[in-house]
């Protein structure tokens, strides 16, 4: 299912708004995580990333003394460093949603909230996986990418074709074009030469093809 509680990450780990930064560094550390959400109990008040840590550090080119750094680091707190007013995305929100949000807001990671409490958390990568999950990518058979006109019937005209050898077809995306669409499927057969000569004969130019045995 494509919605954002089944691709999140689950309880995943938090830093309170009043913890020390070198708590949230060595957190960031043991954990081997790129942010936190930040919380005050159940709810989000913020994201704390690797960048904000170093935004409020001494950079390397001071003259205090370790000691002195981790002093002052010790001083900090995490909401003196987080980004406030984190953007959050509820768990039953569509993945699409999410994808749309990262990219015009320019963040790699949403915390996914429901009746806002923290439930979880969903990354960019968490969106890449999605994606190849959506077109099968990873899974043997054939993928064949044919061209076809934009006109009504020529997805149900396709599936016939591959219907007639008594093929499965298993995922298939469209990317549209003036007039014609690039049609990509996936399916489990991995002998395909007659399956693109009828495809061709019906007029729908096989433009690739890609195998996974």
């Amino acid at each position: 299912m494509m919605y954002v509680k089944n691709w999140m990450t689950k309880n995943p780990h938090t830093i309170g708004a009043d913890a020390s930064i070198t708590d949230a560094v060595a957190l960031l550390r043991e954990k081997g995580l790129k942010r936190l959400p930040v919380v005050d109990g159940e709810r989000v008040v913020g994201i704390l990333t690797q960048s904000d840590i170093q935004k409020v550090s001494p950079t390397k080119a001071t003259s205090l003394s370790i000691f002195e750094i981790n002093y002052l680091l010790s001083k900090l707190i995490v909401k003196d460093a987080m980004t406030k007013n984190a953007v959050t995305i509820e768990s039953d929100s569509l993945l699409e949603e999410a994808a749309v949000i990262m990219r015009e807001d320019r963040i790699g990671t949403l915390p996914v909230v429901e009746d806002g409490k923290l439930v979880g958390i969903i990354t960019e990568s968490d969106i890449f996986d999605a994606f190849i999950d959506l077109l099968g990518f990873r899974d043997s058979g054939s993928r064949i990418t044919v061209e076809a006109k934009d006109s009504p019937g020529s997805m149900a005209e396709i599936a016939e074709i591959f219907k007639s050898f008594g093929v499965n077809i298993t995922h298939i995306a469209v990317y549209g074009g003036e007039g014609v669409r690039d049609v990509v499927i996936r399916s489990e057969a991995v002998e395909t030469a007659e399956l693109e000569k009828l495809l061709n004969e019906h007029g729908y130019n096989v433009k690739h093809v890609l195998k996974n045995e």
